[in-house]
């Protein structure tokens, strides 16, 4: 299926988008990009459906061709503070505060969203399937915050983050039940998993 360029004919719009929801480590990354809307860009979809190394193609090519784009992280501690879905709406937030080019409607991923002052918005279910603004924030808000955790992993190797990126997997719960959290983890979060946990 081919992305819209735009949802609403004639204004600037930003897509927005995160990354890192679901996990028990990191930050959560938000991002915000305005597309052009004859921008040509093969390729470009929902970072879920993208394999790595497509992934990684398309994030130059959408920070070279965006009008505008901006990558926002809200920490572990700002997350405990906040609750989750908070935090990834204060990051989307600051990801538009963050663009250098002022948007006059913003395209959300999802259906609920905190109002940004004085720009109009629209929650839009799986929306970075359906719309190249917000495929384009899904992939630099992947991306971005996949190679923060790869840093992180240098420094606890013991997570295995390079590979689980802070996502709540076998590897990574063992590992939690062996050694504990670390400053890097959500304490907010269930982290002990001695028991079977469906996801």
């Amino acid at each position: 299926m081919r992305l819209a360029p735009y949802h609403t004919k004639g204004l600037l719009e930003a897509g927005c988008d995160e990354a890192g929801r679901g996990c028990l480590a990191g930050p959560v990354v938000a991002a915000a990009v305005i597309l052009p809307q004859r921008v040509r860009m093969p390729g470009l979809d929902d970072s879920k459906k993208l394999t790595a190394e497509k992934r990684e193609t398309l994030r130059p090519l959408i920070e070279k061709h965006a009008l505008a784009w901006a990558v926002v992280a809200v920490e572990p501690a700002e997350i405990d503070t906040l609750n989750i879905l908070r935090a990834s709406f204060i990051a989307m937030h600051r990801a538009v505060d963050a663009l250098q080019q002022r948007p006059e409607h913003l395209l959300i991923d999802g259906n609920r969203f905190i109002p940004y002052n004085g720009i109009p918005h629209t929650c839009l279910i799986k929306g970075d399937g359906r719309f190249r603004s917000i495929a384009a924030a899904s992939i630099l808000a992947k991306t971005h915050r996949d190679e923060l955790m790869t840093r992180l992993h240098d420094a606890h190797p013991e997570y295995n983050w390079a590979i689980n990126k802070g996502y709540p997997t076998g590897d990574h719960r063992e590992a939690l039940n062996r050694i504990g959290p670390c400053v890097h983890h959500r304490k907010s979060f269930r982290l002990d998993y001695s028991e079977p946990v469906l996801f």
